[in-house]
């Protein structure tokens, strides 16, 4: 659709917009229809500021649109309607540029700030969207970026926001310049590039992958990509001159030798891993080491090759397991895993062996064997002498084609990598080669030890590897129906648990209880429920909090704009439903009155305006009361007295003869914790509302519609037959005049609090330190699922929100718990720094295992990943111990140091690694079982 150009400029330079903003809506989400319908290799996407779409967003009521529930939500209905958002300025990409902004860099020059994230700091639009949003707005800088295809196996498309930086060093005056590229890109645009930048021929130079400043493999012109080729964001390249001229520093080392240069692609004509000839193309580094302030251990640069000589593995006297990874941008995720991986005891032993046997390359689950092979050729030159640090470039490549959503160099987190391998890992070395068909059956009553023992085995028979010996468990699921209590029972393996911390499972929420009857003000209780409960269990904590009668019950209520919008009468309606910002109210009532007739009392006063009195109207305020009318036929006067009964409690003169008692007995502070007092407490004598009844009684009242749109005055001999009211609801609206306001206190009525208000419970969790077994108790509570991970009930036939319990049932020689500290929104992604206190030595897994053997479940840590700072510049590390030397160390990327065991624990514990500690009574059982096998 082509829109003209009404050629009017407004003075900010912006064009006056030639289509309204539902246009510009509906024509944006017809592009970004078309564009997700022809996803191809090489689409132009453009990089924009979240700042300035979302003010866009707004403008063109995509916000709103977001913020209904239901077609039929009257409440954000309105309030879409009601909100008219200013119209964005220029584009302005400013806030994600590192130059660029004042316009003096050309278009291929301007680069991101690092570290940015998608949806929180920008938006990726495809072209014809840019496009259009620029013929209307204008700005820019424009930040075009392609689309990329990634992966081997599981092939993807992303949108390359950091394309390759690769700094090319001339070896003839050393001068530097820096070249863009995408890390698809062939070697020969590579050069195609240089040549053009240095004014050379193609074949008149050579061009050395130069990664710290050491010549590591010559690269010659052809179609492999630059990531096939491991080259790194932001490392060197070399030019070199072949007419005679060359440089001798370049290509000599200290002695004046020429340097031995070394491929960095693993040999492929062997494929003996150890105990066979030893591999050709390996080299070790006479490079210096540098100190890392406070250790004595190295942290010099190397590049080891891919290969080594297995035989020449260790030198008397040093220890081993001390060597640093060096960052390649972005990559302290993948070296924190790593080296909490590579110091597991069990995957040391086993990938110092020769594992070629149970390399399986047929396996279409996994990656063909290559990722196991270029995990343990890691994990060998990391436990090999010397205690330099090594780039593991090699491995991120492998890590790139296989998993290419930790491709590129944006910062990722350590438990998604380590999940990914763990479960790569175990398929390149499952034993199984042919899986067979199992068909999985209930437990049907079943004693749990036969459906465990048979969930298991059947396990076993499609998936059989290290990884499933020393890293899996077994845990009981129980899902139960809420609508037709159906059991389920499964037992399912377990690679590591994900613990959430309490207060990401919990809820705050304040809750305002009225009175249906002169008993009582209101007061707000603030009550702890489950994130994902229902009202059943807000109306159950909310029963205890406010010390209901047996004989009484609650009505919940949502409370908009002065009227009730909803009542939340469904006991196992969602608490997912209830935002944040929403006012809830309760109303207490003898459980006899709510099968009666419902009355809703509305409150308006008259708001006088001093531009113009005839203007002024009559507006509703405050929270609407609610009561129930006894009898079959209900007059005017019966309603009148039951207002001035629900009035009551907010007579001046009552309200402050009860703030003076609560100020006595601190009830009146707040509604958290309060204490218990009998009813009695909230009550008057009967005798005193006599007294002043009579007095209340020429309230100005009217009936009113369920939208409170018409008003009829309500007179005292109207006669109501309780059957005939539709819906068993009569509504009425009080006018307020000066002599309501003299005798009743109105600020009871008004500024409800909201559910939760944001900071305060923040500020609560920040200060609380919580163990690990309050981690573990939460991770096992039952809890109903969440409304995006419904259970189809095969007895229901539907999808239903059922109710979970898990409980562990066998547990593995390493067990690894990942503690939810990022909880993700549409915009922001938080962290949640609570200190996790857990134990080093001595954790006793055994009361949380159902499964009796007799068995000890003691364990030790071995290994921590830390996460330090927020996601958008956040920092991993890993504290790893060296068993045979008892004594902790420090990996923050290429440093390696000393730290001390009562260190280790800190508010950045982030992943936790425990290794079992087998008893002797183990060891006896174990070896008992081995032996009945055998015979």
């Amino acid at each position: 659709m082509t829109i003209q150009d009404s050629g009017f400029m407004m003075e900010d330079g912006v064009s006056c917009l030639p289509c309204t903003p539902e246009e510009q809506k509906r024509i944006v989400t017809e592009l970004k229809t078309e564009s997700e319908r022809n996803l191809k290799e090489g689409n132009l996407y453009f990089v924009i500021s979240s700042s300035w779409f979302r003010s866009w967003e707004r403008y063109v009521g995509i916000d709103a649109d977001r913020n209904l529930n239901q077609s039929s939500d009257y409440r954000n209905s309105n309030m879409a309607s009601s909100v008219v958002a200013e119209m964005p300025g220029p584009i302005d990409n400013s806030d994600i540029v590192q130059n660029g902004s004042d316009g003096e860099c050309k278009e291929d020059e301007i680069q991101l700030r690092g570290m940015l994230m998608e949806g929180q700091d920008y938006v990726l639009v495809p072209q014809k969207v840019w496009e259009k949003l620029h013929e209307w707005y204008k700005g820019g800088p424009a930040l075009p970026r392609k689309m990329i295809l990634q992966g081997v196996y599981h092939r993807n498309f992303d949108v390359e926001v950091y394309p390759l930086c690769l700094n090319l060093i001339d070896s003839r005056d050393e001068s530097q310049s820096v070249i863009w590229l995408s890390r698809k890109a062939s070697v020969s645009e590579l050069f195609q590039r240089v040549c053009a930048l240095r004014g050379v021929e193609q074949d008149k130079v050579r061009v050395w992958d130069y990664f710290n400043k050491r010549k590591h493999a010559q690269l010659f012109a052809s179609n492999k990509s630059l990531e096939e080729s491991n080259l790194q964001m932001d490392q060197d390249i070399l030019l070199e001159h072949v007419d005679g001229h060359q440089s001798s520093r370049f290509g000599m080392d200290s002695t004046g030798n020429e340097l031995a240069l070394v491929s960095m692609e693993p040999s492929r004509s062997s494929f003996t891993i150890a105990g066979g000839p030893a591999l050709s193309n390996g080299h070790s580094s006479g490079y210096k080491s540098n100190l890392y302030p406070g250790s004595s251990k190295g942290s010099g640069l190397t590049d080891i090759g891919d290969s080594f000589d297995a035989h020449n593995f260790v030198r008397k006297g040093e220890t081993r397991g001390l060597t640093g990874l060096q960052n390649l941008g972005n990559t302290c995720f993948m070296n924190s895993a790593l080296q909490c991986l590579v110091h597991t005891p069990p995957l040391v032993e086993y990938f110092l062996k020769d594992y070629s046997d149970e390399i399986n390359t047929q396996n279409p689950l996994g990656m063909h064997g290559e990722l196991a092979l270029a995990f343990g050729e890691l994990l060998r030159k990391l436990w090999s002498s010397g205690q330099t640090a090594m780039a593991p470039r090699v491995f991120k490549g492998k890590l790139a084609r296989f998993a290419p959503q930790f491709s590129g160099y944006n910062q990722h987190d350590s438990q998604e990598l380590l999940a990914f391998l763990l479960d790569g890992l175990h398929e390149d070395l499952n034993r199984v080669k042919q899986k067979p068909y199992i068909e999985m059956k209930d437990a049907d009553g079943r004693p749990d030890e036969e459906v465990a023992a048979e969930s298991w085995i059947n396990h076993k028979a499609r998936n059989d590897s290290v990884i499933v010996d020393v890293c899996q468990g077994q845990y009981k699921s129980t899902l139960v129906c809420p609508v037709c209590s159906k059991i389920s029972i499964t037992f399912d393996p377990f690679m590591y648990l994900s613990l959430p911390l309490p207060s990401t499972i919990t809820r705050t929420m304040t809750v305002t209880v009225f009175y249906g009857d002169r008993k009582g003000l209101p007061m707000p209780y603030t009550v702890s429920v489950l994130k994902n409960g229902f009202c059943k269990d807000l109306l159950l904590a909310l029963r205890t909090a406010c010390c209901l009668e047996t004989d009484e019950n609650l009505l919940l209520a949502e409370v908009y704009e002065n009227k009730i919008y909803r009542y939340l009468e469904v006991p196992l309606e969602p608490l997912v439903s209830i935002k944040d910002d929403e006012h809830i109210v309760a109303f207490r009532y003898q459980k006899k009155g709510m099968e009666k007739t419902k009355l809703v009392i509305f409150h308006r006063w008259q708001e006088k305006s001093t531009s113009d009195y005839l203007k002024s109207g009559k507006e509703l305020f405050g929270t609407p009361l609610i009561t129930y009318l006894e009898g079959d036929q209900i007059s005017g006067a019966d309603i009148e007295t039951a207002v001035s009964e629900v009035l009551f409690p907010f007579k001046r003169t009552y309200c402050s003869a009860k703030s003076q008692i609560g100020k006595e007995d601190n009830l009146l502070s707040h509604g958290l914790n309060e204490p218990c007092s009998s009813s009695d407490a909230h009550s008057v004598e009967s005798a005193d509302f006599e007294d002043t009844l009579s007095t209340d009684l020429s309230l100005q009242l009217h009936l009113t519609d369920d939208r409170v749109m018409t008003f009829k005055p309500l007179k005292k001999d109207t006669l109501f037959e309780s059957g005939k009211i539709f819906g068993k609801i009569l509504r009425v609206v009080l006018d307020w005049t000066d002599k309501e306001r003299e005798l009743y206190d109105a600020n009871y009525l008004k500024d409800l609090p909201e559910v939760h208000k944001a900071g305060i419970a923040a500020k609560k969790t920040r200060q609380e330190a919580i163990s690990l077994s309050s981690c573990l108790d939460a991770f096992l509570v039952e809890e109903p699922l969440g409304p995006d991970d419904m259970w189809y009930c095969p007895r229901c036939k539907e999808h239903r929100q059922a109710v979970k319990k898990l409980d562990l049932w066998k547990l593995p020689e390493i067990i690894v718990f990942h503690l939810k500290r990022f909880t993700y929104g549409r915009y922001l992604k938080n962290k949640i720094d609570t200190f996790v206190n857990f134990p080093i030595h001595d954790l006793d897994l055994g009361k949380y295992v159902l499964n009796r053997d007799g068995q000890s479940y003691i364990y030790e840590l071995y290994a921590i990943s830390n996460h330090y700072g927020g996601l958008g510049g956040g920092h991993y590390t890993a504290y790893a111990k060296l068993v045979e030397e008892n004594s902790w160390y420090h990996f923050d990327d290429s440093h390696v140091s000393h730290v001390n065991e009562s260190d280790i624990k800190t508010s950045a514990a982030y992943l936790l690694f425990y290794k079992r500690v087998r008893s002797e009574t183990d060891m006896e059982a174990e070896e008992s079982l081995h032996s009945h096998s055998v015979s």
